[in-house]
């Protein structure tokens, strides 16, 4: 999978998740907790979508890896 696929991707499950956040204004950096303000049930949802996605476990000691946009870029396209 292309790495502009798994952006459009994570935005879209984001945005199921957190409805209110628009995908437009997410940047590379925002972080998921900290800039975007999801809760830790947010952030659980959108680890369970993610994986539902794209058939991957992301294991919790790896949700740093996913933490921002650009992360989440990186680990899914090694792990897919």
């Amino acid at each position: 999978m292309k790495p502009q696929e798994i952006r459009a991707a994570y935005l879209e499950e984001l945005n199921r998740v957190a409805p209110d956040i628009d995908p437009e204004t997410v940047s590379d950096n925002d972080h998921i907790q900290d800039d975007l303000e999801l809760d830790s049930m947010d952030v659980l949802n959108l680890v369970t979508a993610l994986h539902t996605r794209f058939g991957i476990e992301i294991p919790e000691s790896d949700y740093p890896q996913i933490a921002t946009l650009a992360l989440a870029v990186t680990y899914m396209g090694k792990a897919a």
